[in-house]
């Protein structure tokens, strides 16, 4: 019997040091990076060693680092900076703009970690040779033929090539790919091992922790002799010297394969499990009434009123200030409080307001956000400009930052958000006077492959609903349906104009002030309005023209929300007019006529590239 128990000592021993050797570091080859935690090498490395999504392989002769993206798109795997938590790829085949048309990152834990561009492929008989745009030689045929790309609808405007064959888009292309001069980076998210690793050891998840605690992480030490030494691209560890007899060494096998079984079955339960502690990390605080009427102060501060409810300013702490929306509890039937917890509350972006907690304490329902001292854009943009004005620039920086956050609420989340309800009252300032988008009541959550959104009743506010929320004769209600809203928040900029207000000519023909706009930039005048020079003309130009393209009055007509970033940071002297959305009314209008007219305007014979619906 005391024999048995020192060999069952011997045996977890072993099974001890195998386990923190099962995850130690390792190479594919000698020069080739590290693979750790939050990595994994497949067939070499247990599941708990890494999380999922972090997979990686080595090439069938033990020289490359491999990483499987989706849609069978392979990279090699260069560097990996656990510090800056940077992956360095390339393209085995050093062309990556051939996958790139494969490639979505939306499923993986990835991003690109350089600027991306809106690239369109055409290809070009090799007698002429282009100004705009990059030649790819890896992507040109052996022929006649030569490929280009093209930066969206910046070269568009100037491109206008009769003899090319447009081939086709791809949405987010990274510098390093356009360059074709080294290596692409790809980031991942918050770093989860910085305890571990400042301690000089490793991280790993429990692998044989109870139900409740099977998503935590565990420190372990390194091997004696650290990383494991590399030979012929296999980790090889100095043998362990112990003094068991054959049946100890059955007895260990049979441990080891119990081991496997109980570990195969669980693989799936914990991906899943795994998946949902990410998912409650990223839930904000549940707070009860009596937790509201404390951070309120007994509801003390009162600073805003609407027909949702009321807001009060409340504190967190001494340096946490939070604005406390009391919902009206006698209208709706709950579906605005479940829209904002459920879809902001996962979401972070610097022009997205940052959703702290909510109360649902019986009937009583709240929610609560980071304070923001300078009220919402309607104070500045519907008021008088010589009351409250901020100067072009700082209204250009305030545009180009909604339409930051509203990209990001279209691309840059794992689902597709769609906002319905951007108007002025909805952008809040900071101290700063950086724009923040709020009140998520009416949004939508469909996924990055659905361009079409099925709704029963129209939502939004009146002066900003897009034409086809009212009626499906217009076209299908998408993510185009925001695009329009930016359009007249815009104008409402330019002008300190609600879009409910008219204005009234010396022949008192009633005109909307965004028709009013439209005519006067088509017959050359100034807008005129709280303009003091001509820089400030130009920006406000720029405003109106990219406006009165967002508000066309058929969804596949309006540029996407990156289209209208790049309109937004480019010349204003390079923007075309669009055709005027005010004819739309017209029997004789249909789908596509602001398309059509550009391809005028462009003076080219290829199809006008436009966002499908």
């Amino acid at each position: 019997m005391s024999i048995f128990f020192i060999l069952l000592f011997l045996l977890l021993h072993l099974s001890t040091s195998q386990q923190d050797d099962d995850c130690a570091p390792t190479r594919c080859s000698e020069h080739g990076p590290t693979i750790r935690f939050p990595f994994r090498q497949i067939n070499h490395h247990p599941p708990h060693c890494g999380y999922p999504g972090f997979d990686l392989s080595c090439s069938p002769n033990k020289t490359a680092t491999l990483l499987n993206l989706p849609y069978s798109v392979q990279v090699l795997v260069t560097d990996i900076n656990y510090t800056s938590q940077i992956i360095s790829i390339k393209d085995p085949n050093s062309c990556f703009l051939q996958q790139l048309q494969n490639l979505n990152l939306s499923t993986t834990p990835f991003r690109f970690a350089s600027a991306l561009w809106n690239m369109s492929f055409f290809s070009c008989p090799s007698t002429v040779q282009y100004m705009i745009g990059r030649l790819i030689p890896c992507l040109s045929g052996d022929g006649h033929d030569q490929v280009y790309a093209f930066n969206g609808l910046a070269d568009l405007f100037i491109f206008a090539p009769t003899s090319c064959r447009k081939m086709y888009n791809v949405k987010w292309v990274p510098d390093g790919a356009i360059r074709g001069d080294g290596d692409m980076q790809l980031k991942w998210p918050h770093r989860v091992c910085g305890k571990c690793e400042a301690e000089g050891k490793f991280c790993r998840f429990v692998s044989n922790s109870s139900t409740s605690d099977r998503e935590r992480l565990e420190c372990f030490n390194p091997p004696d002799n650290g990383i494991p030494t590399i030979e012929n691209g296999v980790s090889k560890r100095p043998p362990v010297i112990a003094g068991v007899t054959l049946g100890s060494f059955l007895l260990l096998v049979i441990l080891i394969a119990m081991y496997l079984l109980h570990k195969q079955k669980k693989e799936d339960h914990l991906k899943i499990e795994r998946f949902l502690a990410d998912y409650r990390a990223l839930k904000p605080a549940r707070y009860t009434y009596a937790d509201i009427k404390k951070i309120t102060n007994q509801f003390k501060d009162k600073v805003g009123q609407g027909g949702y409810g009321t807001v009060y300013r409340g504190q967190l702490s001494n340096d946490v200030h939070v604005a406390v929306k009391i919902l009206n509890n006698t209208k709706g039937n709950g579906e605005d409080f479940i829209n904002e917890v459920g879809i902001i509350g996962k979401i972070h972006h610097v022009n997205v307001v940052r959703f702290v907690g909510y109360c649902a304490d019986g009937f009583r329902r709240a929610l609560i956000y980071e304070f923001l001292p300078n009220d919402s854009l309607e104070k500045f943009a519907s008021s008088d400009h010589d009351k409250h004005f901020l100067g072009w620039k700082k209204l250009l920086e305030i545009a180009l930052g909604i339409a930051k956050g509203i990209e990001y609420l279209h691309q840059g989340c794992d689902r597709q958000i769609l906002h319905f309800d951007i108007k002025p009252h909805n952008i809040l300032l900071d101290k700063k006077l950086n724009p923040k988008i709020t009140d998520f009541g009416q949004a939508k959550l469909c996924s990055k492959e659905q361009s079409i959104v099925s709704m029963t009743t129209a939502r939004g506010t009146i002066g900003y609903i897009a034409p086809e929320v009212f009626s499906r004769n217009f076209g299908n209600v998408s993510y185009k349906s925001d695009i329009y809203s930016f359009g007249m928040l815009l104008l409402e900029m330019v002008g300190g104009k609600k879009n409910s207000d008219l204005m009234v000519n010396n022949t008192n023909q009633v005109n909307y002030f965004p028709e009013w706009v439209y005519v006067r930039l088509d017959s050359g005048e100034e807008l005129g309005i709280g303009i003091q020079d001509e820089e400030d003309a130009k920006i406000a130009k720029k405003l109106a023209i990219v406006g009165l393209w967002c508000i066309q009055w058929y969804p596949v007509d309006r540029p996407s929300m990156h289209v209208v970033i790049q309109m937004l940071e480019g010349d204003g002297d390079m923007l075309i007019k669009p055709p005027n959305p005010f004819v739309s009314a017209k029997p004789t209008m249909v789908p596509g006529q602001a398309s059509r007219t550009a391809e005028v305007l462009f003076n080219s014979n290829l199809e006008v590239i436009v966002e499908l619906e």
